[in-house]
């Protein structure tokens, strides 16, 4: 019988065959790492916002407590945004004539909020609570950043399950006193190993099996 394929069509069928090894693996990289970008994430990108706030101005320089504006944090699942009321109690006195919070006092005037872009968004399928965050000893940094040094908020980290579920299988790495919670300034090189073991005992933080369950998140 005659021979229906070159001898040459081996070496096209092996490089073939390397190929499809190659591309698929390219194309797999390309992906984890089109999904980790800002493009898709929102990492990084700051949001236009109806009024030019400054965490910077307002936290870093003035000192203002995160509490004094988002007064649900230690409470409820939400941090809370704060009401025209909120701001107008320190700028109905200070800048009160500024065009900047011209805004502002319309919204206190005609008593309807102001519409903030939201910046942490996680998606409908995901359950995050922020009090048990802070009463387990997370601090606001460790989420959103080095916030008093922003003059508008980006999203520091990418939210993604994969990074939540770094902090949950050694939450030990993270925690910090909870005097420190609310301190901009804390970095988790400032307490020991032994320390941290101490405080997740004190805390009583529950198993890395626990912690990763599906359920923790989603419910």
């Amino acid at each position: 019988m005659a021979q229906v394929f070159n001898k040459s069509a081996n070496n096209i069928a092996r490089i073939s065959m390397v190929m499809v090894v190659v591309l698929a693996g390219t194309a797999f990289y390309a992906y984890t790492q089109i999904a980790r970008s800002s493009y898709l994430t929102g990492r990084y990108v700051e949001k236009q916002q109806p009024v030019q706030f400054s965490h910077k101005h307002h936290v870093g320089d003035d000192g203002i407590d995160c509490r004094y504006c988002h007064t649900t944090v230690e409470t409820t699942a939400s941090a809370g945004m704060p009401s025209t009321q909120t701001c107008m109690n320190c700028h109905s006195q200070i800048w009160a004539d500024s065009p900047y919070l011209e805004l502002v006092q319309k919204s206190f005037r005609e008593n309807k909020p102001i519409e903030w872009q939201r910046v942490h968004d996680l998606p409908e399928y995901t359950y995050f609570n922020h009090s048990i965050h802070v009463a387990k000893g997370i601090g606001c940094s460790s989420c959103h950043g080095a916030i008093d040094n922003m003059p508008a908020v980006y999203q520091e980290n990418t939210l993604q399950m994969e990074w939540c579920l770094a902090c949950h299988r050694e939450p030990e790495k993270f925690i910090r006193p909870k005097s420190e919670i609310f301190n901009m300034q804390w970095q988790d090189s400032d307490l020991s190993p032994a320390d941290r073991d101490k405080l997740k005992a004190d805390y009583k933080i529950r198993s890395k099996e626990m912690l990763t369950s599906c359920s923790v998140c989603h419910r």
